[in-house]
């Protein structure tokens, strides 16, 4: 290591966003200050080079980021790994993944638009992991930029206590500049590249305004720090050093989002945007973590970032590179080198790291070791997106990341017999990589399906076969993942008998299926044995189970899963001979085919949330087309001539919405969309569907 690892200088960032709001931008201009790359390129690739942290030739053509790339910076004398996290909603998992190994985060906000829909799915996937963070008002070179108006959507929208510790000095094309509100001095960059910051007075004509926001900042600081409160009250001034303290218990204790400004594209703030992150951002040794023992039923313990302590890291990326797959990790405790031993904690191998390297986007630096508090990349190492590491001195795990149902599926092929062989490659290499992409076999159709988050995360996919594995596919028309659900409580008696020479086989059970109420872990599906008196023998019990459960996964309304079902099993009937785990397993399945019809089963659709973005003059023609395709609108706001427009949409009718939105709007519409709720589809709809499939189990059974 070329510098001396000391963790308090150490800080593990990532920049979070809505598409769009300059995210790639910031993080070059990053890289550029701290001295990693001597030249900076816009995001499109227009000069033929684009954005250094866009690593996929995907990336660079669509100017939408993909997979978050890691990279180190040194910025005076602190460390900062940087996780470039892609802000498309079709890409949460990425985004996930990466707040799962940051100790803080920079949540970016276009100074025009604000607070957008991927905005507060962002925010709240930091809020499930626990990150602090500071919020950077960007673009405030744009016509109708106003930091003031964010950091107000901040506190509305997102009910963050988000506190501007920076006002703009001009905005649009006079936008020169902050005003810091801790030490009350202007920040004015210079220099072709913003590379030269000029520390002033402030101008004259903001004076009144700085000390207005200074007020309100240390009235909120008050409410967070007792030294601070103790003053307000006094009515005497903090120092800056109190102030900047405070800022930063605030928050580490997730109490405070510090809001700074600039524009990035024009080099604007970027330098004192890496400034508060060493200032108000915590170090890996002040963010609590804990593992679960695996040799104690799963009991939870603090990890510390220390050297000496065995072992906890999380491998939370994979890439298929040249030299083979790379594993990005986090290291939490002790330290792990070149050529030593590790173990998978999930199917316990023991393997040897061959090779240990920084990364720098897709550029790599060989290290020998890495400690408690780092990021890094191993080669050589077989694992899947979220495996812990130990060495032998621990079993454990760190909590498995949370992971989205999918959404949609398609139908896919390859197009001839020799893309085959590298069309399961892809296949496997990519569910390797991201667990929200998921491939399974119809037995019926014997279709390959892939699943996931929404129609551009699979076009990816499709692309990425082609391009990295040579695979030209045939892809089928999106399907929706429906599902089926009970809307009434039915009783059940059923009794499987079968007599066939030799011992035969009997069951016999009794009991009730009920709509089950959304439950709290998420479940689809619950269980109640009320058997009593020996009816059915214990052991039989989980062969009912079994069966019912098994027996939801294809409904027979449309052939998708039973959710929301609670089965209560109250009574039957075996024999001392012909009763089997089997025979109850079947009695059972056959029990729920018999019993469903009666429950008055309903078909649920996925409802999108859907954030509209249309220029005044084409709100009429938008929100028609909202209405036609079955959405309801939730609620419309207007800024600055445009219009953006809220509403909940079945995904069913989202196909081709782009391009309808496109030539309605002549182009300047824009929309973002992520998945909200499961409801049931109107029932002319239902019996559309049931139509349709029972015609195809027609033809299949020809």
């Amino acid at each position: 290591m070329s510098k001396k690892w000391n963790i308090d200088m150490v800080r593990n960032i990532g920049i979070s966003a809505h598409i769009d709001s300059g995210k790639t931008t910031t993080s070059e201009r990053i890289l550029f200050y701290g001295g990693r790359i001597h030249a900076i390129h816009e995001v499109r690739g227009k000069d033929g080079v684009g954005a250094t942290m866009d690593s996929m030739d995907l990336e660079r053509e669509k100017g939408i980021t993909i997979q978050s790339a890691a990279t180190q910076v040194h910025w005076k004398d602190y460390t900062i790994n940087l996780i470039d996290t892609p802000g498309h909603v079709d890409f949460t998992v990425e985004v996930e993944r990466s707040l799962r190994v940051l100790d803080g985060a920079i949540l970016l906000l276009c100074g025009v638009a604000g607070v957008q829909s991927q905005s507060i799915t962002v925010d709240r996937q930091m809020k499930r992991y626990n990150v602090p963070r500071l919020a950077f008002v960007n673009k405030l070179d744009r016509q109708g930029a106003n930091p003031y108006r964010v950091t107000d959507a901040l506190i509305e929208k997102l009910r963050l206590n988000a506190v501007m510790i920076q006002i703009p000095i001009g905005l649009e094309d006079q936008h020169r500049g902050h005003v810091d509100l801790t030490d009350m001095k202007a920040y004015i960059n210079e220099g072709d590249n913003g590379e030269n910051v000029n520390v002033t007075e402030i101008p004259p004509d903001l004076v009144e305004t700085a000390q207005k926001y200074r007020q309100i900042m240390i009235g909120k600081l008050a409410d967070v720090d007792s030294a601070i409160e103790e003053k307000f009250l006094m009515e005497e001034e903090p120092t800056t050093e109190e102030i900047r303290a405070a800022i930063r218990k605030g928050t580490i204790s997730l109490k405070l989002v510090p809001v700074l400004c600039g524009s990035a594209f024009k080099n604007k703030g970027v330098q004192r945007l890496m400034d508060a992150v060493t200032y108000y951002l915590p170090s890996p040794a002040e963010k609590k973590e804990q593992a679960l023992d695996l040799n104690k039923n799963e009991e939870k313990f603090d990890l510390f970032p220390d050297p000496a302590k065995p072992l906890v890291a999380l491998a939370f990326k994979l890439q298929e590179t040249p030299f083979g797959q790379l594993t990005y990790m986090r290291v939490y405790q002790g330290k792990m080198g070149k050529g030593d031993f590790i173990i998978n904690q999930v199917n316990k191998k023991s393997v040897k790291i061959p090779r240990l390297v920084r990364m720098h986007s897709d550029k790599m630096e060989d290290i020998d070791v890495s400690y408690a508090g780092d990021i890094v990349a191993l080669f050589g190492i077989d694992c899947a997106s979220g495996d812990t590491f130990c060495d032998d001195r621990i079993q454990a795990s760190m909590q498995s990341m949370h992971v989205p149902d999918a959404v949609i599926s398609l139908a896919v092929a390859p197009k001839d017999k020799t893309a085959a062989n590298n069309f399961s490659k892809a296949l496997q290499k990519f569910r390797k990589e991201d667990p929200t992409f998921r491939v399974a076999r119809d037995e019926e159709s014997n279709e390959t399906i892939i699943s996931g988050m929404g129609e551009l995360h699979l076009e990816i996919y499709v692309e990425r076969m082609k391009r990295e594995f040579n695979c030209e596919v045939i892809v089928g028309q999106p399907q929706v993942a429906y599902r089926e659900t009970i809307s009434a409580a039915a009783d059940y008696d059923y009794t499987h008998k079968k007599q066939t020479g030799g011992s035969g086989q009997y069951a016999k059970i009794v009991g009730k299926i009920l709509p089950l109420p959304p439950q709290e872990d998420g479940a689809v599906f619950k269980f109640d044995n009320k058997v009593v008196g020996g009816r059915i023998p214990k052991e039989f019990i989980p062969a009912v189970e079994e069966g019912f459960k098994e027996q939801t996964v294809k409904g027979p309304l449309i052939g998708f899963p039973i959710v929301g079902v609670e089965v209560q099993l109250e009574d039957g009937a075996y024999h001392d001979v012909d009763s089997s785990y089997m025979a109850f397993k079947i009695a059972a399945m056959a029990a729920l085919r018999e019993v469903y019809p009666q429950a008055k089963p309903t078909v649920l659709e996925p409802i999108m949330k859907l954030e509209t973005v249309v220029p005044d003059e084409y709100q009429g023609s938008a929100v028609g087309q909202i209405n036609q395709r079955r959405g309801s609108i939730v609620g419309t706001t207007a800024f600055d001539g445009n219009c953006v427009i809220e509403a909940e949409v079945p995904l069913t009718e989202m196909f081709g919405y782009s391009t309808d939105l496109r030539s309605a709007t002549k182009g300047k519409g824009e929309f973002s969309m992520e998945f909200a709720k499961y409801a049931a589809v109107p029932r002319n709809i239902q019996e559309e569907l049931v139509k349709k499939y029972q015609a195809k189990r027609a033809a299949e059974q020809k």
